[in-house]
């Protein structure tokens, strides 16, 4: 969910497929192993071809001026919902902090934050076509947010992915208050534990997301995961939480 920097050199774009305006994804065992995972380039933005992507684990990431890149690394971070680990320290957070939760009401303002600089960073990959393209795939009920709001309703938190059947593609977080993005994760689990989800994509291993209960598995057993996840329905209703986060909590 949290990416590293990728450094990909002209000679590695030059070794992927080049997509054509409706061409399909080669086989991701094509992937290139350096940089880790990159699959194929260009192809555009379009809401088909996020979902089309996002269905068999590729996921976009790119700096302008670079096209359009596309990954499937191989191993893949992956947070279990019965794995979360929710620390002694971050239960008394829940219980005790002045914070209230929302899902969905600020999808554009929690893209925009975590495109923000970052303490190890000036931004993100996150620009204005990637802010465009996932907006529309929010307006049509592909894409979701939750949101941390202090006392006074300002945004101090948040994340935001994709959701494909039972199985959630984290994209990106954030947080402006110690925590913050730790309690937009467990409330994420939250819904999806009631709608029966299995699993949490977070692409890229981190330390912030092995902590809360992240493992590496295999390409091909993360395909198989999908395979047995994206095509369930879900009933839209899921997508609520309790106003405040001590009640995340059982």
């Amino acid at each position: 969910m949290q990416r590293n920097t990728w450094i990909t050199s002209a000679r590695a774009v030059s070794a992927i497929t080049r997509l054509a305006p409706g061409e399909e994804f080669p086989p991701t065992e094509l992937a290139l192993s350096y940089p880790n995972g990159l699959l194929a380039a260009g192809g555009g933005l379009a809401p088909e071809r996020l979902v089309a992507a996002y269905r068999r684990g590729i996921f976009p990431w790119y700096e302008p001026p670079q096209p359009v890149l596309w990954w499937t690394p191989d191993p893949r971070s992956v947070l279990f919902l019965e794995d979360l680990h929710v620390s002694r320290s971050l239960r008394k957070t829940l219980r005790h902090a002045n914070l209230q939760l929302s899902v969905n009401r600020r999808f554009g303002s929690v893209m925009e934050a975590c495109a923000g600089p970052r303490r190890d960073s000036d931004g993100t990959w996150i620009g204005d076509d990637m802010l465009q393209a996932y907006q529309a795939l929010h307006r049509r009920g592909v894409a979701h947010s939750v949101e941390v709001l202090n006392a006074h309703g300002d945004l101090v938190g948040g994340l935001y992915g994709v959701a494909q059947g039972r199985a959630f593609f984290g994209e990106s977080m954030f947080s402006r208050v110690p925590s913050a993005s730790r309690i937009a994760l467990v409330a994420l689990v939250f819904m999806l534990r009631k709608a029966e989800f299995r699993l949490i994509d977070c692409q890229i291993e981190s330390t912030h997301m092995n902590t809360m209960g992240a493992s590496n598995i295999s390409r091909l057993d993360f395909e198989a995961q999908l395979a047995h996840t994206v095509d369930q329905t879900v009933d839209p209703s899921i997508w609520a939480l309790p106003t405040h986060c001590g009640d995340l909590l059982p």
